[in-house]
């Protein structure tokens, strides 16, 4: 069934039935996906009215138990918790709230929970890398739960030297590099009390060796291959080519362009605002190529039922606004299309650095392009320019002059 209004609603739910239609034609859902999910409310309707139960009812339980029946009925469709966040969303909107059973967290989560708020509160870290703290310290956390309590009473260097062996074993050196979040959860547990002395100080540092790698850079042929991969008669194609300009040529990252506000392009002085690391904005210059793709895609490919201000969102309803993954995954997709293997968001990255070198750009301008920090950051892309070094090696002592 393709046609929503002949979607026939009974039960407690049929009087936000019209309401719930009018929120998925708003979101831009199809008439087919719109059908799909009417026929999902429908059901929990009649659910719900067989089990003498009204919307005010509803909570995490009972829709996990009307999922479990779903099943057993044989349906093969719909049938997750994902699949009921649209009409969950909207019962929410309505003054219907799901009341959620609040789970009762050990005393690590608990703790973890804290720490990460810490985290994105205090430290200011993103809510990325808030995460990925969070979880390489967890199984440290654990290991100290006796009796259902934390026991930091003991906790000594050798404990952290064992952790960090243990952790590190197996792992490549940028995953295995647990020194930051470990000192920073030793600081915060010194901040609450919880130890009664700094220990982060005592936390051993991962081997490893700056610049030891090769930036991995596609060729030019390689980028037009890439960029030719996106169908720009479609809007989903306009977005991927606004998307790959906007890697290939400012160098940005995933979650930069995935934070792209609409009031973050100044159209009249050609420069765009760029949310970096560290929540930093900086500004950086529109080249004629990006802001020719980025306005074919919001007059073509961006929907009208777009939510929020920013700039890329989804294909599928609801368009909502698109996260670093689907970024990435873009990236992907034109790769395969383009026949490129391990293409990834922030190789791009890499690559414009890359061309920049070779092309006799110092180390210096390549740096604010890419804007970073530290110039050691970018030192890794003098290794690059092959013919540059060639110049200076020295003749290998016995050979060939």
């Amino acid at each position: 069934m393709s046609d929503p209004s002949r979607v026939r609603i009974t039960g407690p739910l049929a009087a936000f039935a019209d309401g719930f239609a009018a929120e998925l034609r708003k979101q831009g859902y199809r008439p087919n996906a719109a059908a799909n999910q009417l026929q999902l409310f429908a059901h929990l309707s009649r659910w719900l009215a067989s089990k003498r139960l009204d919307a005010t009812a509803i909570s995490t339980s009972v829709l996990n138990e009307f999922l479990d029946a779903r099943r057993a009925l044989g349906y093969t469709l719909w049938l997750s918790r994902k699949a009921l966040a649209p009409l969950v969303g909207y019962l929410g909107s309505v003054g219907v709230d799901v009341a959620t059973e609040s789970a009762v967290l050990g005393p690590d989560e608990a703790l973890l929970a804290h720490y990460h708020k810490y985290l994105l509160d205090m430290r200011g870290l993103v809510a990325t890398s808030a995460r990925g703290y969070v979880d390489m310290v967890r199984p440290l956390v654990t290991d100290r739960v006796v009796s259902d309590e934390l026991d930091w009473t003991d906790l000594r260097p050798e404990h952290l030297n064992r952790f960090v062996l243990t952790a590190s074993r197996g792992r490549s050196i940028g995953s295995a590099k647990l020194a930051a979040a470990l000192r920073s959860l030793l600081i915060y547990l010194h901040m609450e009390g919880l130890i009664a002395q700094r220990l982060d100080t005592a936390v051993p540092s991962v081997a490893g060796w700056s610049l030891a790698g090769l930036p991995r850079a596609l060729e030019p042929c390689d980028v037009e291959r890439l960029l030719a991969a996106c169908d720009r008669r479609t809007g989903s194609g306009c977005r991927d080519f606004a998307i790959l300009m906007l890697l290939a040529r400012l160098g940005l990252r995933a979650g930069e362009v995935r934070m792209l506000n609409l009031d973050d392009i100044d159209w009249r002085t050609g420069e765009l605002v760029v949310r970096g690391k560290g929540r930093r904005l900086e500004r950086l210059p529109l080249p004629a190529d990006v802001g020719e793709a980025l306005a074919a895609y919001l007059q073509r490919g961006r929907p009208d039922t777009a939510e929020g201000r920013t700039v890329f969102v989804r294909t599928r309803a609801p368009h909502r606004a698109l996260s670093s993954v689907g970024i990435t995954d873009a990236v992907a997709a034109a790769a395969s299309r383009a026949g490129l293997i391990n293409v990834r968001a922030h190789r791009l990255r890499h690559t414009l650095a890359t061309q920049m070198v070779r092309s006799g750009v110092a180390l210096p301008g390549v740096a604010q392009v890419l804007r970073h920090r530290r110039l050691m950051t970018t030192a890794i892309y003098a290794k690059v320019d092959r013919e540059g070094l060639r110049l200076l090696a020295r003749a290998w002592p016995g050979g060939e002059a």
